[in-house]
């Protein structure tokens, strides 16, 4: 009795324990899971309705209530011995041996039942949890690559301002922003061949000042062309910094979106703020290879199915038991007074109180409503037996499914990870091609892009790697993934 009633104390303690970490840092994902299971309104209801089942257990094994009878005689009423004035019955009805303990065993296995359900729905809670905080962690990392981008453009813009400042600079090989020089310094590669003709046409013999004047509309043609296209490259880039400024405003807004849904989890208000680490790291993840067999016994929804079902067969030995007879036990007290008949004093009996012992038998020969509790129970029971094969089918559906997407994450988190690299490379030596005059603005913009692209992929491919490692780990109860890891 003592292990029945402290068994909800120890489950209490074990979830308040259980989404404790060694640290409590404030942007620890733990720390928030402690928050959700002690906050969350649909994990509070859950666990209210175990307590409620718990509590119902006294009350299916108590035994009814006894019946007292009190009659009064208006009149006394004489009787052999003495004048009878009142009558006391009392009565305590007696189920058949062995359906109170039945009840009791169905009320019990129905409390666990009911406890297995709020680890679902605080294992549920928890997998909404985790989702939204790799998404949250995905869009803050979304929201520092355009920014870098957005760097990276305006050093770029930077850059084309520069040389269309001084499109005659000479032309570098080094990764560096080039000096601003003056109308005079040695021209570029397409004007250079203009000044050059324009020399070889000076030092003729022939002197024709035609020539010379065509020479000289010619070096002003090319130069105006280099203007203009420096001019044309500082607004692509321009465009290109408003597109990401766009970006950014409308991640941030997401952002504070994700934020309202991740304090609705933990019951706090949608702007409370939230502080979040630097960056999304993958999980580290071994997946094992008995996990049907982890599944079986750890799962709360088959913990549950199995307790129901259990329950139902008590409930069986108990509708059986219900049909068998009830027995009574009770007394009879009848408060008589003294007559005086002569005939009726009886002696020394008269006005002695009288007590009489009381059985009664109940007779369950209505028997129709027995066997349809009995047939009832049996299809409840085979109802719960389906529903567990059903569920465990679901839950390795669902598993396999989650393995397959796992993998096709950490596959998706290799590949963005070389392309980042190798875009990254191609971008730095595009800007010394472009410093150089060997390399147009288009192909900087368009690895510029892959760039951002990638980055962009690979943090919402380690987050969707995370999600599904929390979906395989609800499957066998967070419970169990923390007696693994003393980290959780």
């Amino acid at each position: 009795m003592i292990l029945l009633k402290n068994k909800w104390l120890i489950g209490l303690i074990f979830l308040l324990l259980s989404t404790q970490a060694k640290s409590q840092r404030l942007d620890s994902l733990d720390h928030y899971l402690r928050i959700a299971a002690e906050n969350n309104p649909e994990v509070l209801s859950s666990f209210a309705n175990y307590q409620a089942a718990w509590h119902k257990i006294p009350e299916v094994k108590a035994l009814d209530d006894p019946t007292l009878d009190i009659g009064f005689f208006l009149k006394p009423m004489d009787i052999v011995g003495g004048r009878q004035v009142a009558d006391f019955t009392l009565m305590q009805m007696f189920p058949w041996f062995g359906t109170k303990k039945a009840a009791r065993n169905e009320a019990t296995h129905m409390a666990k039942a009911a406890y297995e359900q709020f680890r679902e729905s605080r294992d549920a809670v928890f997998l909404q949890v985790y989702s939204q905080w790799y998404k949250l962690l995905a869009l803050q990392e979304q929201l520092k690559n355009n920014q870098e981008n957005k760097t990276l453009l305006e050093q770029l813009r930077t850059l084309a301002q520069r040389k269309f400042a001084s499109p005659q600079s000479t032309p570098t090989t080094s990764y560096i922003l080039p000096a601003t020089t003056n109308s005079n310094s040695t021209s570029s590669s397409n004007s250079s061949g203009g000044m050059s003709g324009m020399s070889d046409m000076s030092s003729s013999s022939s002197g024709n000042s035609s020539s010379t004047s065509m020479v000289a509309s010619s070096e002003m043609s090319n130069m105006g062309g280099t203007s203009s296209t420096g001019m044309s490259e500082v607004l692509r880039i321009e465009l290109e910094i408003m597109e990401l400024e766009d970006n950014i405003k409308s991640i941030e807004s997401q952002l504070l979106s994700a934020q309202g849904i991740f304090n609705t989890l933990l019951n706090r208000p949608l702007d409370y703020p939230i502080v979040l680490p630097n960056a999304i790291e993958q999980v580290v993840f071994v997946l094992s290879s008995d996990m049907e067999t982890q599944i079986r016994a750890n799962n709360p929804m088959l913990a549950m199915l199995e307790q129901e079902r259990n329950a139902y067969i008590a409930m069986g030995k108990m509708n059986k038991k219900m049909g068998l007879p009830m027995i009574g036990l009770g007394v009879q007290y009848m408060l008589i007074n003294k007559t005086r008949d002569p005939m009726l004093a009886m002696g020394n009996m008269n006005g002695n109180d009288m007590i009489m012992p009381m059985i009664s038998i109940s007779l369950p020969i209505y028997r129709g409503k027995y066997k349809a509790q009995q047939h009832q129970s049996k299809w409840m029971q085979q109802m719960a037996i389906d529903k567990y094969r059903s569920t465990l089918n679901t839950l390795q559906n669902d598993v396999n499914l989650a393995k397959n997407k796992l993998e096709d994450a950490s596959r998706k988190i290799s590949l963005y990870k070389k392309q980042s690299n190798l875009a990254q490379t191609t971008y730095t030596l595009a800007i010394r091609e472009y410093t150089s005059g060997k390399n147009d603005l288009t192909n900087i913009i368009q690895v510029q892009r892959q760039l951002l692209d990638y980055k962009l992929k690979e943090a919402q491919a380690i987050a969707d790697y995370n999600i599904q490692v929390a979906t395989i780990q609800k499957a066998i109860s967070y419970n169990q993934i923390i007696k693994e890891d003393s980290s959780l």
